[in-house]
């Protein structure tokens, strides 16, 4: 796959310092006065003013000169093209892509974490490294982010045929699951009366460190919490969904699906949003259509 990663975020919010405040607290570093990195994927998220909450930029990463250019004779059969920074905007999400080379993420292989089972005693004498951690949790890389599009058929087009993500699993008209990398997603494009950015999603160790992080965020501030913890159907990954003070979801996730060979993994077409998780807390009607989606459509009305 010429793609291989989301390079950057540019997130612009009504309150920078305040959201900055937020994502500081979330366990990214600070990079800049409004920017932050990960552990592995440098830095990935910027903040700037809006006047309402709004995904700006998402940055693609290829290898060299030519995946650029291949992605640029795809676009430019539907009469879009990348400017001199490499960007084109889709315009069911107005969401300013852009294509640039950067390197892979690449890190040493860890040791597995030991689990003990009926009749399979691996830690022997000793407590579960989970428990004894003390340092803050820190994402590993950004993972995906999902969007509202006016128009989700044709903002599925231009990621996948233009862009050149890969379907890898689909809800006829209400998501698909798409990505640039092995991870089993890295967009997801659903179907909204006004463009918006649902949420952000972030990599960490293991289902200790999504536990640990909620509840280092949660201390104080209750309002923040979303949904947790639970176990998604489509993508495997264990979940926990916080809320910035723009109202931006960002999620905690660990154990999400790779596909590394296109041949076995096959993607599945499925009917309804029942498999949206396998267990976990009933998913509250917030998540499904935030509190405030009705300010989001005046606000575009409005500009």
């Amino acid at each position: 796959m010429a793609l291989h990663r989301l390079t950057r975020i540019t997130i612009g919010v009504p309150d920078v310092a305040e959201t900055a405040a937020y994502y500081a607290d979330f366990g990214l570093t600070k990079t800049g006065e409004n920017s932050f990195a990960t552990a592995d994927g440098g830095e990935q998220l910027r903040l700037v003013h809006t006047p309402t909450r709004r995904l700006v930029e998402l940055g693609i990463g290829v290898d060299d000169p030519d995946d650029v250019a291949r992605i640029g004779a795809s676009l430019a059969r539907l009469e879009l093209a990348l400017d001199a920074e490499g960007r084109v905007t889709d315009p069911g999400t107005r969401v300013r892509v852009q294509v640039s080379i950067a390197d892979r993420i690449s890190r040493p292989a860890e040791p597995a974490p030991v689990y003990n089972g009926p009749g399979r005693a691996e830690r022997i004498d000793a407590r579960a490294p989970g428990v004894l951690r003390e340092q803050p949790v820190r994402p590993r890389k950004l993972g995906h982010v999902v969007l509202g599009s006016t128009d989700q058929e044709a903002s599925q087009r231009f990621f996948v045929d233009n862009i050149g993500f890969k379907v890898s699993d689909e809800v006829p008209g209400i998501a698909a699951f798409l990505r640039c990398s092995a991870d089993h997603h890295n967009v997801l494009v659903q179907p909204a009366p006004v463009p918006y950015l649902h949420h952000t999603s972030w990599e960490v160790e293991d289902v200790d460190e999504i536990g640990r992080g909620a509840h280092h965020m949660l201390e104080g501030h209750p309002e923040r919490h979303v949904w947790g913890l639970g176990r998604h159907h489509i993508g495997s990954n264990f979940f926990w969904y916080l809320k910035d003070p723009a109202g931006n979801f960002s999620e905690y996730y660990s154990d999400l699906d790779c596909v590394v060979d296109e041949a076995i993994w096959k993607p599945e077409v499925f009917q309804d949003m029942r498999i949206l998780y396998s267990w976990g807390p009933p998913v509250p009607p917030s998540f499904i259509e935030p509190e405030d989606l009705a300010a989001l459509m005046a606000g575009a009305h409005s500009s």
